[in-house]
């Protein structure tokens, strides 16, 4: 009998994120996204920030991905992220103040300091959660 579900683990340096049994997986690869269906190839891969998609068997569950690595090995999808969020725990009231923190703190700052990075990856993960929220919103 074949397998019909996978296992999936998120994990960040903090905590166990998300380990439960999934149909497909989505994830932001950094040479774009990809999914992993049962059987899947074995392969290992960065991660950009982006948005999660997990399938399972009642429900579709969305979180936001700071970025880090993915190995898919023997109906076994392990993803090491830098942060990741369940959508259903991000606070969007936060997630607006952090955007316009950012947005503030680039206008102030010049091209060439050294921290205009910093706040646009900042700015840009903000951006990420809304859109993992507004997803998963729409997916209920």
């Amino acid at each position: 009998m074949a397998e019909e579900y996978m296992q999936l683990d998120v994990v960040t340096p903090e905590k166990a994120v998300l380990s439960r049994k999934a149909i497909e997986v989505v994830a932001p690869g950094s040479q774009g996204e990809f999914g992993v269906l049962i059987g899947h190839t074995p392969f290992l891969t960065t991660l950009k920030p982006g948005q999660i998609i997990v399938r399972t068997e009642d429900r579709d569950i969305y979180l936001a991905c700071g970025g880090g690595f993915a190995e898919v090995i023997a109906n076994r999808v392990i993803i090491l992220a830098e942060t990741a969020e369940m959508a259903e725990d991000i606070k969007t009231d936060e997630v607006k103040a952090e955007m316009e923190q950012a947005q503030e703190k680039i206008r102030q700052l010049g091209k060439e300091d050294p921290d205009l990075e910093k706040w646009e990856k900042r700015l840009h993960r903000a951006e990420i959660k809304l859109r993992v929220v507004e997803n998963w919103e729409k997916s209920k």
